[in-house]
């Protein structure tokens, strides 16, 4: 109360929380998590002394040397060109492919009022989990039998493990959206449908964006790696010229990656930010 005087009951300014509290839940949660990193490292047989050593070091050296100076011969340069185009079309198309379906699958997965039954909600859940439990680099390596090698079994390998991944944001997102615009529709006799056109998912729309550019950026990566396993872009150049180790080439291949990644990247968080201004 203003006026009164500090006293030893009443001190002038406040204590800062005990840094454990056996009543803290969090603080539990978080020793227990501490337990398990401790036992992980005890379990495992990590070799920091040979990891450390000098021998290493030099070993690694000779290694990176071997990747200077890197492959810029005009004819080389179109291929990876050519490849990190490929790389960016895979991951551009699957991450809308799954934006799609994801949509389409976040609709029954979510309870989109208090009163509705929602009696597709769990199942479309499971398979949203069995898609994204999945990774991408399995799924290239399945689709491979069907689709054969090249960027159509990548394109489906990131459709189909992204689609697990927005479908269920997508359904949080809609389910966690203000209730007010939807239930003043209802009340007007509007249905389901319409509700969700025109009173939620204006209201979610940045937030599905967003999650869609986030994951193009990780497809980007990912798009990289799956052509490892035979699903074409720069991952298989990749495995290609590392393969007859041919150290120059694969400079060049990397550094085309970092490039591609560092400028979507910069182009998908700066339009993230405008989207949800």
């Amino acid at each position: 109360m203003v006026g009164m005087k500090p006293t030893a009951a009443n001190p002038p300014y406040k204590l800062p929380p005990r840094l454990f509290d056996a009543r803290c839940k969090a603080c539990w949660f978080m020793a227990g998590l501490l337990v398990l990193v401790v036992a992980s490292f005890a379990s495992l047989d990590l070799q920091w002394g040979q990891f450390l050593s000098l021998d290493a070091a030099r070993s690694m050296g000779r290694f990176v040397a071997e990747f200077f100076p890197p492959d810029l011969s005009p004819v080389f340069v179109k291929k990876v060109a050519i490849g990190a185009w490929e790389t960016l079309a895979m991951s551009a198309l699957g991450t809308a492919l799954a934006a799609a379906v994801g949509l389409a699958l976040a609709l029954p997965a979510s309870r989109l009022h208090a009163a509705d039954a929602a009696w597709a909600r769990a199942p479309t859940r499971w398979v949203l989990n069995a898609l994204r439990s999945i990774p991408e680099l399995v799924w290239a390596a399945l689709l491979l039998i069907s689709a054969g090698l090249g960027p159509f079994a990548g394109t489906l390998a990131l459709a189909f493990h992204t689609t697990g991944v927005l479908g269920r944001l997508f359904a949080e997102a809609i389910e966690n959206a203000p209730p007010g615009p939807g239930e003043a529709l209802r009340v007007q006799g509007v249905g389901n449908g319409r509700v969700f056109l025109y009173a939620t998912l204006p209201q979610v729309l940045p937030q599905l964006m967003s999650y869609t550019l986030y994951r193009w950026e990780n497809n980007i990566r990912a798009a990289a790696v799956l052509g490892v396993v035979g699903a074409g872009g720069l991952g298989q150049l990749l495995a290609f010229h590392m393969g007859l180790f041919q150290m120059n080439k694969t400079a060049t291949i990397l550094g085309a990656m970092l490039l591609m990644v560092a400028v979507v990247d910069a182009s998908s968080h700066g339009a993230r930010r405008w989207l949800t201004r």
